[in-house]
């Protein structure tokens, strides 16, 4: 979705293209010089020898037929070294994003995202990753030094185009002409975890959309729309045989004491800026991973299945490397193939020569919205328990494109940055004053003092080392290796898979997750009391985990992690639970002994347990005559329902139909009920809502309130919803039924981040491909999420796709969305994008032998 942050300051541009378009100039720069001229100078070399200074001793650098690159070098120093500099020769414009994104200077590459830069400053990641880097181990700090110089020895002394084209757009004087490219340093590298603790954030959004809805609603139906985690769905680890519900929504501090509505609308315009970088979140975005022992198996030994679902983009947010010591040893102890991200050395998910494992999202609640009170007599003051304490304050100076400079003075209290000061009527210090700040309180109706601020308590603004935890895994040699490395995983806490060679397999929830004294997270609290006040973490040695279960399988796809009776609250918005229990039952359901095969099979599986519960019902109604179509097409388009097996593959028709009737039901059930920015976007919380209302044809939520003097039913709504998705699919499609279906109208287009998203077609041209029809969908294991709001096509999906053997590790499989390049238009820059599409793997090579048999090119590195 493109927003107003996103392509602000885009119109100079488009205005200047046009210009010259007529010349014909623009077509030929952008569709002849750039892709013939400019894009090969940043092609890598990949054969032959370069001579480079600060390597110990000649590293080998080995390219497979997909451009995967496999490292051997005799010390750890000269691998990550080697890593830096095939990082950097493959992906540096991707890098070279992420470090401004991370320290908040997007600014200086594009002036139009002051504001974004603006809360990220706030945010203060890049103070928090320097913290970091004074808390890592000699160990530690050798890795990202040596990466670093590998990094710097690549771009030193190159031109930007040398570097991607992209700089050759970033050059045009109406954009950032006098762009210079910096060092790489170790900061850099670390802010790249706290832009992914954002992406994987939890649940900050819902307890802000908590908050507004219960202005309007009642703490029951709030809980109606927001529901609790279904019974029948399965949880992680089942240790606990007994114990209570969870409770329902807990609105004290609502009905105690208000809420800054406004404030906290405007907190959402700044998330929604960084969303724009990041990718989307919504309801629905998740991972899967799984795990099948032994006795399941065809091999006898484990496979260990993952596939994270992340924001789409261009290139793939995953770099595939294997990182080789020649020699094992105390010094060189790195023996490891995965997946990495351009910018942090080691592999974040994949095996070494002893373990494999796989990560999720654990989704828990470790952001809290704190309500500050001001000082009226004193704005550099808010109130602790009565007495008034300063602010901590620091100030912030922007640079942007065009030379100018922009100072922010960054506000934090004992609970974290101030959120509300970087946008709307709160910037001018809560001048009372300002006509402004007066309409807001009018409209939001507060009961709270005049004078106030929202804080973010994150637990990723806490300095923490996760990427020592990183470097564990990559060495770890057993199950109690890989448990103390995941003691250091504070932020952002995954559910971590693991499988061994000797046929183990074992589940850990790390992670930093609060515990509050009050309150349960789920909507903003007080400031200025302690009674909200975060009074420790869930003890590591008392969070889940599980050891070789007597299921023999383990399921983690960001459904509930612990069952009822856990003595801590992880947090109330999980993913529902469909796509695990697919999982779960294609295990328990399999025709024969598990295989590579099947997982395949398992991981491609479209099957739309949505369509399983809704479809039904409209087939009882059509048979008690209540839908009475009108017209031929709508017919015709039923009659596709009646023997559909619920998968929702890329040339399904019956899946086109129920995701246009899909779309239309949640619009007309609840977008006349809820402001516009909370209309549905079908994730699966609202699979769940509709599972639960399906069965109750008078309640409240099927009316639609702008009509005076009807009340309309479940079966009324039903029946429109189906025909208004038939129109749609004639508007689509045309009238003729054989021509729909479901992967035209579901087609992923991979974007680049930034420039690809400019609104100007001979830019996006230029560095996006697609649209590639696709399958699956919401709460569907082969996930592609799309939003009910925006329109069908993909915005996440599964960002690579993993299988690895521990019977015979080099016949693991893999994919990831588009090409291990980052150069438009080299050969591997989008040479996996149909082989995703297809759910089809390439091989995940790890014997040596094959690696050379199937290596495209050799290059040598020596000092």
């Amino acid at each position: 979705m493109k927003t107003a942050g996103r392509i602000a300051g885009w119109t100079v541009i488009g205005i200047l293209i046009l210009a010259l378009v007529g010349g014909g100039w623009a077509f030929y720069y952008f569709r002849t010089h750039l892709p013939q001229k400019v894009a090969p100078l940043s092609f890598p070399q990949i054969d032959g020898e370069i001579q480079i200074a600060g390597l110990d001793g000649p590293v080998d650098v080995y390219r497979d037929a997909m451009g995967i690159p496999h490292i051997y070098a005799t010390t750890s120093h000269d691998l990550f070294f080697a890593q830096g500099y095939v990082h950097a020769q493959e992906r540096f414009w991707q890098m070279d994003t992420w470090r401004h994104i991370g320290s908040g200077r997007l600014a200086e590459m594009f002036p139009s995202q002051v504001e974004t830069d603006a809360f990220l400053r706030t945010l203060g990641w890049r103070q928090t990753a320097g913290a970091e880097w004074e808390q890592l181990g000699p160990e530690s700090k050798a890795i990202l030094i040596a990466y670093t110089d590998g990094v710097n020895a690549y771009i030193k002394d190159k031109e930007a185009t040398d570097l991607s084209l992209e700089y050759a757009v970033l050059d045009l004087p109406i954009l950032s002409p006098d762009y210079v490219i910096e060092e790489w340093t170790p900061i850099h590298s670390l802010t790249w975890g706290k832009a992914m603790a954002w992406d994987l954030r939890g649940n900050m959004g819902e307890e802000i959309e908590r908050a507004v809805m219960l202005k309007t609603f009642t703490p029951e139906q709030v809980q109606q729309l927001f529901p609790a985690y279904p019974p029948d769905h399965p949880v992680i680890v089942n240790y606990i045989e007994d114990g209570n519900e969870e409770s329902a929504l807990d609105t004290s501090a609502f009905e105690a004491h208000g809420m800054p509505l406004e404030a906290l609308e405007a907190i959402e315009a700044n998330v929604a800026l960084v969303d724009n970088f990041l990718g989307p979140w919504n309801d629905g975005v998740g991972s899967n991973s799984w795990v099948v022992s032994g006795e399941h198996t065809s091999t006898g030994l484990p496979l260990l299945a993952n596939d994270p679902h992340l924001g789409i983009q261009m290139p793939s947010i995953w770099f595939q490397v294997g990182l080789h010591c020649v020699e094992r040893s105390e010094d060189c102890p790195f023996e490891v193939a995965g997946f990495s991200f351009a910018g942090v050395p080691g592999v974040i998910i994949g095996h070494n020569d002893r373990i494999a494992w796989g990560f999720t999202n654990v989704g828990p609640d470790v952001m809290d919205l704190y309500i500050e009170k001001i000082n009226p007599e004193n704005p550099d003051q808010y109130e602790v328990n009565g007495e008034w304490v300063n602010f901590e304050t620091r100030e912030e100076i922007i640079h942007v494109a065009d030379g100018s400079t922009v100072t922010i003075t960054v506000r934090s209290t004992r609970h974290g940055p101030v959120i509300s000061d970087t946008y709307g009527p709160l910037k001018d210090n809560n001048d009372t004053n300002d006509p402004e700040f007066e309409a807001f309180r009018d409209r939001a109706g507060l009961e709270l003092p005049q004078q106030y601020a929202v804080a973010l308590s994150w637990t990723a603004l806490t300095p923490s080392t996760p990427f020592e935890a990183i470097w564990g895994f990559d060495k770890a040699q057993d199950w109690e290796d890989f448990r103390a490395a995941a003691r250091n995983f504070h932020v952002p806490a995954q559910n971590l898979l693991y499988a061994d060679v000797d046929g183990n397999i074992g589940y850990q929830m790390p992670g930093d997750i609060p515990i509050r004294a009050k309150g349960d997270g789920t909507i903003p609290v007080p400031g200025w009391t302690d009674e909200y006040e975060w009074t420790g973490f869930i003890p590591f040695e008392e969070a889940p985990y599980t050891f070789n279960p007597a299921e023999g399988y383990i399921v983690t796809a960001n459904n509930q992690v612990q069952p009822h009776g856990y003595p801590y609250l992880v947090t109330y918005d999980w993913d529902y639970g469909f796509r695990a229990q697919r999982i779960v039952n294609m295990i328990e359901n399999a025709p024969g002994e598990i295989d590579m095969a099947y997982i395949q099979q398992m991981q491609g599986d479209a099957y739309d347990a949505n369509a399983a519960t809704f479809v039904p019902v409209l087939l009882e109604l059509d048979s008690a005559g209540e839908l009475r179509f009108a017209q031929p097409n709508e017919a015709i388009a039923f009659d596709l329902l009646r023997d559909w097996d619920y998968q929702a593959g890329a040339e399904s028709a019956p899946a086109a139909v129920f995701n246009a009737f899909w779309r239309h039901l949640l619009q007309n059930t609840f977008n006349d009920d809820l402001i516009e920015r909370y209309w549905p976007d079908g994730g699966s919380r609202w699979n769940e809502v509709m599972r639960n209302m399906v069965n109750d044809p008078n309640d409240p939520f099927w009316d639609d309130v702008t009509t005076e003097d009807v009340t309309e039913t479940r079966d009324e709504v039903l029946r429109k919803s189906f025909i208004d998705g038939v129109t749609e699919l004639e508007d689509i499609f045309g009238d003729d039924v054989s021509t729909w279906n479901w992967g035209d109208m579901h087609a992923a287009t991979f974007q680049n981040a930034t420039l690809g998203e400019s609104g100007v077609f001979l830019i996006e041209d230029l560095l996006n491909r697609g649209p590639v029809p696709v399958g699956g969908g919401e709460a569907i294991v082969n996930a592609t999420g799309w939003s009910v709001k925006d329109g069908y096509a993909t915005n996440w999906l599964p960002s690579m796709r993993m299988i690895v053997d521990l019977g015979d590790l080099n016949k693991s499989l893999t994919v990831h969305t588009t090409g291990e390049s980052g150069h438009a238009y080299h050969e591997h820059y989008d040479d996996m994008s149909s082989m995703w599409a297809n759910i089809e793997y390439y091989p995940m090579w790890w014997e040596h032998e094959s690696i050379m048999d199937d290596a495209e090119g050799h290059l040598k590195l020596v000092p």
